[in-house]
């Protein structure tokens, strides 16, 4: 039996680097959810799909590429695993690490991700792996939708403020130009968008465990963690 290990939260709340130091920790696979993501826009890429027409005023034409995507997205076979330390991407068992962060392939997946079928047939993919692998998994939905019967579940979040003051931080170490308040105003925003949205809205699992990290370290929310596998 594989063991799941499901991490929700808001943005900037730490669930992707928590969940990649807890996945290491436990020699689990951290799912890269957006690198499945890229691995079916790189399908849709390869069949021809122009993520243009889905864009287009034509709505006969915008409506074309969809049902276009909608007959595709069941057909490729997209996993992950890692081989010396390494997380592959694979789309019909072809390593594709190098072929999904092309321009043309972010341009295809910001279209395609927007499709519904395409979001059910990832959580299919995501729940197969889950199901074959001991996995670290972190998004909105996880623990409610996607993983509803993992081993632990975590609702990892920290105060407005917390993450506004590390997103202020992260920008500029990369030399960005940025206002604490502006960023402050676009987390509560993004907070009430996800909370609020009608398909898979972000909230606490009943069965997750509350983690705030407002005043934790990311080893200390790590070990944390760890301690609820035991």
């Amino acid at each position: 039996m594989s063991v799941n290990i499901a991490i929700d939260g808001p943005a900037g709340a730490g669930k992707s680097t928590i969940a990649k130091l807890v996945a290491k920790k436990k020699g689990y696979i951290y799912v890269d959810t957006g690198a499945m993501y890229r691995a079916m826009a790189l399908y849709l890429h390869r069949q021809g799909v122009d993520p243009a027409g889905a864009e287009s005023d034509d709505a006969a034409k915008a409506e074309e590429v969809k049902v276009k995507i909608v007959e595709l997205c069941t057909k490729p076979d997209i996993s992950i695993k890692y081989e010396n330390g390494e997380q592959i991407v694979l789309l019909d068992g072809e390593n594709v690490n190098g072929l999904i962060r092309s321009e043309e392939v972010s341009r295809m997946a910001s279209v395609s991700s927007a499709v519904p079928e395409v979001r059910v047939r990832l959580v299919q993919l995501q729940q197969k792996l889950a199901s074959e692998s001991d996995v670290v998994m972190d998004g909105r939905d996880i623990g409610t939708v996607v993983l509803p019967n993992a081993d632990v579940k975590v609702y990892l979040t920290a105060s407005v403020e917390e993450r506004a003051r590390r997103r202020f931080k992260e920008q500029q170490e990369k030399g960005v130009e940025c206002d604490l308040e502006t960023i402050k105003k676009d987390i509560a925003e993004r907070d009430h968008r996800d909370m609020t949205r009608k398909t898979s809205p972000l909230k606490q699992a009943e069965d997750a465990t509350l983690v705030d990290s407002s005043d934790m370290t990311i080893e200390q929310v790590a070990e944390h963690i760890l301690s609820l596998c035991k």
